[in-house]
């Protein structure tokens, strides 16, 4: 079990989305977030579900409440964020706010270090 606690938060919105998906799924659920290379501008963020942590994973907490997961590596690029989640008249989704990035792509889904 993941026991160190990740250098990120979770804003209100996408706490309270993401602990109504958790809610939804009747099961222990975490929101999984990883960086791999690729995308316009070199790093590429992913969010997936996840039923159980891995061994190199960082605990991202609300509050009291362990909501998502992240590696070491991913967590490395990532400390300091904010998990947002927006909702707009083309969709709704999970947005970084991340501080270490230099440039990002227009859509928000790659960046540069």
């Amino acid at each position: 079990m993941a026991s160190k606690i990740a250098e990120l938060q979770f804003s209100e919105a996408a706490a309270n989305h993401l602990s109504n998906l958790i809610a939804a799924a009747n099961k222990e659920t975490f929101l999984r977030i990883s960086v791999s290379g690729g995308g316009c501008s070199g790093f590429q963020y992913h969010f997936d579900f996840a039923e159980g942590e891995a061994g190199d994973d960082l605990k991202i907490n609300h509050q009291t409440k362990t909501l998502g997961l992240i590696d070491e590596t991913s967590h490395e690029l990532l400390k300091g964020s904010e998990v947002d989640f927006v909702d707009e008249l083309g969709g709704n989704y999970f947005k970084i706010n991340n501080p270490n990035a230099s440039s990002s792509c227009g859509c928000g889904s790659s960046f540069a270090v």
